[in-house]
């Protein structure tokens, strides 16, 4: 798996953000191009605002015994997986606000690096590993920029 904390990884993806436009269509799925880059950037959100309310305990205990080990290791998503309530992005969205958003995020979490998120709690799944954050958010991005051929 790549390293999402390596500045040229980082401008890769951001690279590969860049050549979506607001016409851009998935290969697979239902969401627009909008909705997606926000769908991605609920990720980090989680990681870096209290904008998303945590899970109870029994919640957070199901999410890290049955969904963490699916998230954070390093095999692909499957298309057209099912997505947590917390991801569904329903209304349409500024597609350069979301994609300026995404961006800026990819940035913060490549300059707080590895050091930053060693031992980083997430709000579902408890304290994570920085490989265990970098795994869900390159796999995570990668998965949906594949989806909308970038």
């Amino acid at each position: 798996m790549k390293n999402i904390f390596k500045a040229e990884i980082t401008e890769e993806l951001i690279d590969r953000i860049n050549r979506l436009n607001p016409d851009t269509q998935p290969i697979w799925g239902k969401m627009k191009v909008d909705q997606m880059l926000a769908h991605c950037a609920v990720a980090y959100e989680m990681a870096f605002t209290d904008k998303h309310p945590k899970p109870n305990a029994l919640m957070r205990f199901l999410l890290k015994t049955f969904v963490k080990n699916g998230v954070v290791n390093e095999k692909p998503y499957p298309r057209n997986a099912r997505t947590a309530p917390v991801f569904i992005i329903s209304d349409r969205r500024d597609f350069e606000r979301e994609k300026n958003q995404l961006i800026t995020y990819l940035r913060k979490t490549q300059k707080f690096g590895e050091d930053h998120f060693e031992g980083k709690e997430s709000p579902s799944f408890g304290p994570m590993t920085a490989q265990e954050w970098n795994n869900l958010f390159y796999k995570h991005l990668d998965h949906h920029l594949t989806q909308f051929g970038v």
